[in-house]
């Protein structure tokens, strides 16, 4: 009788057991949980406006909901209507013209951001990642294939990469980079110079850089989001660029993101795109057309309430001893160091990492935070300021309370 030496084959592939769960939303959806037990727990993990869409907007999804014809299939890449105002939005707001056949209309920012590393990056790539980064690059460039390579600025540089860091973590295996600015989970914003510097020492390289525009009108104390396009124009026909209406328009829910790049590039990830979901849902691309054509006005008032937060919450921040908040710039996260806090004794524990703290945290605070392992390096804590004010005013007053006795 023949021995069966066959090896069992996984349930679950390499790739997809490799990827790490997103930490912003595990933190969320612990908050969620603790409150529908009734306890009074508030949540500084969420990443998404705390407003409702705009009435114009879900106006507009209404009356499309009526039409039949978007109950059928629409092209792959987008409607085309939606297409080519997301082409004038982006001559309006960033000075940069595009064609409407370089726009792909995604299912969210998310989707854009793995077709984007997906379409580019073949096995083994690297791509450049500033730290600290969102939680979903590494692993989406992962899923691409990729090697993500983490290049890390801590508070004293504001949390910005420079030209001389990209260079030393630069190899022949280098494919791209990402840029982002405004960040999330930083708040940290480029001026124009340095985002036209880092633009340049791409384009001299032969580096693509896939930038993420979602916070672009998201910017305080005079500081404006420069895109890298406008920086450097001759770095168009190396740049990617992802965006949505999400942040800017209230509208996590919706899903609807786009992708901006070269022909070649966009036809190959709506090839992608094709397979993988085909269009974004009408209903929704109806509404995304409705906000990325109409005015600002709704945008500028959350950004107002946002700024307003954001001062409340970097006031409060910065007396903890121990705790280092840079001011964020743009989006709506604070982004503070607690390498001073670890190791010391709070109520009976004392916490070696960010991961230990922000647990100690939740437990004794009920208080629910994002630690710095999500990101990058051990030693932070992401607080978002998109929650009212009075839930912003108690939930940072329970943490200062809680830290305040560490020794």
């Amino acid at each position: 009788m023949i021995e069966d030496v066959t090896t069992p084959r996984t349930r679950i592939s390499e790739r997809i057991a490799a990827i790490e769960p997103s930490a912003t939303l595990a933190v969320d959806a612990k908050a969620k949980a603790l409150k529908a037990e009734g306890k009074p727990v508030i949540g500084f993990g969420a990443g998404e406006p705390d407003f409702p869409t705009a009435s114009y907007i879900v106006d507009a999804a209404v009356e499309a909901a009526r039409d039949p014809a978007n109950h059928r299939y629409t092209p792959a890449a987008g409607l085309p209507e939606l297409r080519r105002a997301v082409a004038a939005k982006t001559l309006r707001d960033s000075a940069y013209a595009v064609e409407w056949n370089q726009v792909l209309i995604t299912n969210g920012g998310k989707q854009a951001v793995y077709q984007a590393f997906a379409t580019l990056l073949d096995e083994g790539d690297e791509a450049l990642l500033p730290a600290p980064y969102w939680t979903t690059y590494p692993e989406a460039i992962k899923l691409a294939g990729g090697v993500p390579v983490p290049v890390f600025a801590g508070p004293e540089a504001d949390y910005k990469v420079t030209v001389d860091q990209l260079d030393q973590a630069k190899t022949e295996r280098t494919k791209l980079l990402v840029f982002v600015s405004p960040s999330n989970p930083t708040g940290a914003v480029y001026s124009a110079a340095e985002t036209e510097a880092i633009g340049q020492w791409a384009l001299d390289n032969g580096i693509w850089v896939v930038t993420d525009e979602i916070y672009e009108h998201l910017v305080y104390d005079g500081w404006t989001a420069t895109s890298i396009v406008t920086a450097v124009p001759e770095l168009a026909d190396q740049t990617v660029i992802l965006n949505g209406v999400a942040k800017t328009y209230a509208m996590t829910g919706w899903r609807v993101g786009w992708l901006i790049g070269p022909l070649d590039v966009v036809k190959a990830a709506t090839n992608l795109q094709s397979h993988l979901t085909s269009n974004v849902a009408n209903v929704s691309q109806r509404a995304a057309l409705a906000a990325v054509s109409g005015p600002l006005d709704v945008v500028f008032e959350m950004r107002q309430a946002f700024d307003r937060r954001r001062r409340t919450m970097v006031d409060m921040l910065r007396p903890i001893e121990g705790l280092d908040c840079p001011v964020p710039r743009g989006a709506f996260y604070a982004y503070p160091s607690v390498q001073g806090l670890l190791g010391r004794t709070i109520r009976g524990s004392r916490p070696q990492t960010s991961a230990q703290l922000a647990s100690l945290i939740l437990d004794e605070a009920e208080v629910a935070v994002v630690p710095g392992e999500a990101f990058g390096p051990s030693g932070y804590l992401r607080l978002s300021y998109a929650l009212s004010d009075s839930d912003l005013v108690e939930g940072v007053g329970r943490l200062a309370a809680l830290l305040s006795e560490a020794n």
